[in-house]
């Protein structure tokens, strides 16, 4: 299995983690396998490094045969293209929709629209 970097904790965080792990050796496999995914976003430079990474992390996934870890195992085998994407600028596109989220908020507000062109008018207004 793969070996991923250990994280930073507090000496008191430190010494729940030992406690917890020796009992519980699935959550430590399982803290791991997150600790991995979050790593390779935060350290991968490149599409090729980052799509070595996630199939490395995706055959770990495999062997641990958690089923909890399926639905993210298959999303990044089924995305791999868009999802390696963020890695050429590490950009994503929150801020569509999180400009979205707004419009749908402000939508509501009042209770759907009736005038279109009233309604794009007062977005350019507000969120413009």
């Amino acid at each position: 299995m793969f070996k991923y970097p250990e994280i930073v904790l507090d000496p008191n965080q430190s010494e729940r983690s030992k406690i917890l792990f020796s009992q519980y050796p699935d959550i430590k496999l399982a803290f791991d396998l997150v600790q991995g995914l979050r790593n390779i976003f935060n350290t991968a430079t490149s599409i090729q490094t980052a799509y070595t990474k996630l199939a490395h992390w995706y055959k770990d996934v495999e062997n641990t045969g958690f089923r909890a870890f399926n639905t993210i195992a298959n999303t990044i085998s089924l995305n791999y293209r868009s999802i390696l994407n963020y890695f050429i600028n590490r950009s994503t596109n929150a801020s569509a929709e999180s400009f979205n989220a707004k419009i749908k908020a402000f939508r509501a507000q009042f209770r759907g629209v009736r005038n279109t062109e009233f309604f794009l008018f007062r977005l350019t207004q507000l969120y413009a």
